[in-house]
């Protein structure tokens, strides 16, 4: 079982690995196959003393013997075939196919090392256990006491890893975050706009917005930078954040955002955008810069953050960006709402992968909610808990493949990996718009606790273009390989992976169709915003 799990860990995932991020993956799905084996072989064992049948030990030694020239061939034959594998998935990704063979041959060596370390550890707690249970088996019967022992040493094991190990390592993590979050990145300073936060006359001072938040004021854009892109006179867009270090509760940051908004003249703006966060605060600018070229800077765009850890993390307490996220909403749509209705801007929502998250949970995970509170939603690289995605996905036209579903008659909402994809189904696409951004390869978009025990629609036939296809399923493993894919989703080209480009600029396009903007407008955007950093999984 060590072997077989040890060979199907090198079968094609969703991303390329590392040489050493694939002996990592071969070695714990080696452990868990041989606990497999282990528990099997136990049973097996037991029976087969039940039934009078016993091995001789020459049989038994000619048996392990034989075992062990066929598995090492096995580690041997598929490892070399795996670079094959390897090979396709890197094509299948638009990276070069040539895998660095000598640094291949080391993945059985670092799958040992750590199958090794895993298997002392097990060894060693069943040493426990049975130091427990022998003693007390003179006590009392037998399978009661390494029943006592089993629970006991569970105890221990759930209070250190919890108590210990988890937390510790989350309170270090978070340390090294919150100290992150008060540093300020080269070449961003302090504005001086009336129309941000962080300035002089702002209610949320510099100091408290948090990097990620100093970053999106401290970069916003200009209307000179507008002007010389569209040619005409621009404004100069209003951008409001609200830090953790702001105000002390959710409902006074909320609220300050919402006096920010007022102080900055972001009610009268056309364009007002309610953002999600990432795990840090960031904010993309390839999310946020289209709608302030595409609307001449006749925008305003408001985010909180809600966390100093990085998504990976924050992924552990959602709950924060769920309340994070309809706080905010709510407090903008209130304000909202009181104004004239022809003066109204247009109210459209913005969320990437924990983001997405934060503003679908402000929406109720409700489609008719997003289409009566607001005018457009964009979507990009959502998670596998995030309650509409989840909802529109089952609920797709029979027949649409899960990684780019059809919802009814395609009349509010359309799933993307290319511009083309705006056009599925061929029917009318209606006000207020919904896009989904959402790749193939995406490790954050597929794993799924589901997908331990359950094969995945999205590995059905026919598959995304850059899903390979030599992927198959496997029970456990399958799960395992995708969430360590999750360590490569930002290493590779735009379009693959968790890496969408200035896709969110044709994106925005088609939701919010800007008046006198063409095609080639969007092209243009796109050249000029394709230099721009993506957020990673470490914000």
């Amino acid at each position: 079982m060590a072997v077989l799990c040890y060979c199907l860990s090198l079968t094609p995932s969703l991303l390329p690995r590392a040489w050493w991020l694939q002996g990592l993956v071969a070695g714990v799905s080696a452990v868990v196959g041989y606990a497999v084996g282990a528990v099997a072989e136990t049973l097996a064992r037991f029976m087969l003393r039940w039934a009078g049948f016993r091995l001789r030990p020459r049989v038994r030694r000619r048996l392990w013997a034989v075992l062990g020239v066929l598995g090492a061939a096995a580690v041997v034959a598929v490892t070399a075939w795996s670079v094959r594998w390897e090979g396709e998935v890197r094509r299948a990704v638009s990276l070069p196919p040539q895998v660095v063979w000598w640094q291949w041959t080391l993945v059985p060596f670092v799958a040992a090392l750590v199958g090794t370390v895993l298997l002392l550890i097990g060894r060693t707690v069943r040493l426990g256990t049975r130091l427990v249970s022998h003693p007390l088996g003179r006590q009392i019967p037998r399978p009661v006491a390494y029943a006592t022992g089993v629970a006991l040493a569970a105890f221990v094991i759930a209070g250190i890893v919890q108590g210990f190990l988890l937390r510790g390592a989350l309170d270090a993590v978070e340390s090294a975050a919150s100290l992150a979050d008060q540093g300020t990145a080269e070449g961003v300073h302090r504005p001086d706009l009336p129309t941000l936060s962080g300035t002089p006359r702002s209610a949320a001072p510099w100091d408290t917005l948090g990097a990620r938040g100093r970053d999106f004021v401290g970069t916003a854009t200009t209307r000179a930078d507008i002007t010389a892109f569209t040619g005409r006179p621009a404004k100069d867009p209003v951008r409001v954040y609200v830090g953790l270090r702001t105000a002390d509760t959710l409902d006074e940051r909320a609220a300050l955002a919402v006096r920010e908004l007022e102080r900055t003249g972001g009610f009268s703006r056309r364009i007002l955008a309610v953002m999600g966060t990432t795990g840090t605060g960031w904010i993309n600018d390839q999310g946020s810069k289209p709608l302030e070229y595409m609307w001449g800077g006749d925008t305003a765009e408001v985010a909180m953050q809600y966390s100093y850890l990085p998504s990976w993390v924050s992924a552990l307490t959602e709950d924060e960006a769920a309340a994070t996220g309809r706080a905010l909403f709510d407090a903008v749509f209130d304000k909202w709402r009181t104004l004239p209705a022809g003066s109204r801007p247009r109210l459209v929502v913005y969320g990437e992968s924990l983001g997405s998250f934060s503003m679908e949970s402000a929406l109720d995970g409700s489609l008719p909610t997003l289409t009566s509170k607001t005018g457009g939603a964009l979507f990009v690289g959502p998670t596998y808990d995030n309650p509409l995605w989840k909802k529109l996905t089952e609920d797709r036209r029979p027949g649409s493949p899960e990684w780019r579903p059809v919802v009814g008659d395609g009349a509010h909402v359309r799933f993307a990996q290319v511009p083309a994809d705006y056009g599925i189904p061929p029917a009318p696409w209606d006000e207020p718009r919904a896009v989904y951004l959402q790749n193939g390869s995406d490790p954050v978009v597929w794993w799924s606790p589901a997908l331990a025990l359950h094969r995945p629609d999205w590995l059905d036939r026919p598959r995304a273009r850059d899903v390979s296809p030599a992927m198959r399923w496997y029970p456990l493993l399958t799960s395992w390989q995708v969430a360590c894919d999750l360590a490569g989703a930002d290493s590779v080209p735009d379009g693959y992976g968790h890496r969408y480009g200035t896709l969110p600029t044709s994106a925005w396009a088609e939701i919010t169709r800007p008046p006198d903007w063409t095609a080639a407008d969007t092209a243009r955007l796109a050249a000029l915003l394709e230099s721009v950093r993506e957020p990673g999984l470490l914000d």
